[in-house]
This record gives structure tokens, sequence and C-alpha cells, in this order.
């Protein structure tokens, strides 16, 4: 329990320094600055497996799932490139979020600060009984390889590309419940409107963000159940790929065009965490088989991109 305190402590200590300190002041993200504080981000997320080997020689931190430590590491990676891998997808409808409803670059990193908090505190109840199903109803992870399956499909089909905001049945009722208003003022998320107090497009965008990213959530945390079922693993690999993904939004959604095939690497990861759930009582794959694919996955998503867009540009 310790352990998982002082966990929470750090992040929340990250966070205050995020927002209070290095972004006290509304500013545009620019490329250079995303850049820096992805790699960051990043490099704090791979740190943190010398704080897992640690804990799980040690002994400090219970270890209901027997694991070594250098098995607890390897799947604490390759967990978090799961998590980090899907996220970019998030990037996307984030990005089609904030253009609908006019969000100015400067107050874009406010909307997702407030909003990844929230995704911290759902996840964490999500990763919570999620493993306590897997951990009590073994068939329940049947379930969910047949729901990453379904999801690898439907996105290999493409069918959420016309996902519009502001058609979406969350903006409609939030219309019903509160006061909107089109004016924005400043970065505050609600204002005063003819003596009433009205939501502002920043609240809504947040509360629309917040809500996608839990079902973006029903996708990455039984994709990261299939790895292990440690819940400090599962919670730490989860947390510090979301805390990545406002400076890694900032620096892929300038970049969106350049990265159109990585949806088939998502798909390919879905599908292949889908399977491994569906025969995970036949068949054990080692640690290191699943790290491959995931990175070999989201690696050939990228330079795919990169090289058929430069092919493109020399044709022209």
């Amino acid at each position: 329990m310790i352990v998982w305190i002082v966990f929470i402590a750090f992040v929340l200590i990250f966070l205050a320094l995020d927002l209070g300190v290095f972004h006290k002041h509304d500013h545009v993200i620019k490329s250079k600055e995303a850049g820096i504080w992805t790699a960051i981000w990043v490099t704090i997320a791979l740190s943190f497996s010398g704080v897992i080997y640690w804990l799980f020689s040690s002994g400090i931190i219970d270890n209901p799932t027997g694991l070594t430590p250098n098995n607890a590491v390897l799947k604490y990676i390759t967990g978090y490139l799961i998590e980090l891998s899907l996220s970019v997808d998030n990037v996307f409808v984030i990005a089609v979020i904030f253009a609908s409803f006019k969000i100015p670059p400067l107050y874009q990193h406010r909307v997702l600060f407030w909003g990844i908090l929230g995704a911290i505190v759902f996840r964490a109840l999500m990763i919570f009984f999620g493993v306590a199903l897997i951990t009590k109803f073994e068939w329940v992870i049947y379930i969910f390889g047949v729901f990453l399956l379904f999801t690898a499909f439907k996105m290999l089909k493409g069918d959420d590309d016309d996902f519009d905001p502001k058609n979406s049945f969350v903006f409609k009722q939030i219309k019903k419940i509160y006061p909107v208003t089109s004016i924005i003022h400043g970065h505050a998320f609600f204002i005063k409107r003819m003596g009433l107090n009205a939501a502002t497009p920043l609240f809504v965008a947040l509360i629309v963000i917040e809500l996608t990213d839990i079902l973006f959530a029903l996708d990455s945390i039984p994709a990261i159940l299939a790895i292990t079922a440690d819940p400090f693993i599962v919670f730490s690999s989860n947390i510090l790929a979301i805390l990545g993904l406002r400076s890694m939004y900032f620096l892929i959604s300038r970049m969106l065009e350049k990265f159109r095939f990585i949806n088939y690497s998502l798909v390919v990861i879905l599908a292949f965490v889908g399977l491994k759930m569906l025969f995970s009582h036949y068949l054990e794959l080692p640690e290191w088989v699943s790290l491959t694919v995931i990175s070999v996955a989201l690696a050939s998503g990228i330079l795919a991109s990169i090289f058929i867009q430069e092919e493109k540009k020399k044709i022209e």
C-alpha cells in the first residue's frame, strides 16, 4: 500500500509542477517544446522500469502473480508500449474535438491537463475492477479477447472516421442539462451570461474528451491485462503513458498526415493481444515475443507512413 501511495503522490507532484510552474501561463505549445516534453516523459517512463525491478527483487511490493524481477520489467515495458501506441489513436480524436469546438491552441494544454487528471481517476477504477474480474472469473479474459478483436476489425474498416463531436450524444445531453455558450472567455470553463452561469466550449470539449477517453480505456485496459494481471504494473504503465499524452498530442497533431498508416499498426497490436487472451490458457508466449511484435508493428506503421509520403512527393 505504501508503494501505491508514494507512486500516486509523485504523479500528483508532477501534475502540480506541470500546471503550476512549467505551464503557469497560457501559451501555444510549439513542436520543439512538445518534442522535449515527450522525450522527458518517455525517459521517465522507461527509467521507471528500474524501479519496477527494484520493487520486485526486494519484495517491498505485493506480487500476486509471482513475477520474477526480469519478467516484471518486460511486462511493464510491453504494457507501456501498448498504452503509448493506443494513445496515438486518442490523439487523432482529440484533434477532431478541438477543431470542432474551435478551441484556440493557446488554451488546449489547460483542457488536456484537466482531461488527463480525470482520465487517471477513471482508469484507476477500470483497472481495479478489470484485475478483480480476471482474478475471480478467469473466463472473463475470453470476453476481453473477443472485444479487442472486434475493435481491431472496426478500426480496420474505419468506422470511426466520421466522428463529429457536435452531433454526438454527449454534446446534446450537456446542452439539455446545462446552458452552453459559444463564447470563449480566456481559459475559463464557465462564464456569466444574462445572469446565468454557462459552460464555455472549453468545458464542453473537456467533457467530450473525458468520455471518449473512457471509451478508449475499454480497449487499452483489456489490452494490457492480456500482458499481466499484476495491478501495480498495469496501473503504473497506464498512468505514465497518459501523462505523456499531452506533449505527444502537441507533437503528433501537427503531423497527422505523416502518420496515415499508424492505424494499421494499432490493428495489428489489438489483434495480437486479443488472440493472446483467447489462447492464454493453451499457449504461453515468452514476454520478449509480445514486446517484439508490438515494437515492430508500431515502428513499421511510422516508417511506412514516412516512406510512402516521401515517394508521393517525388512523383509530384
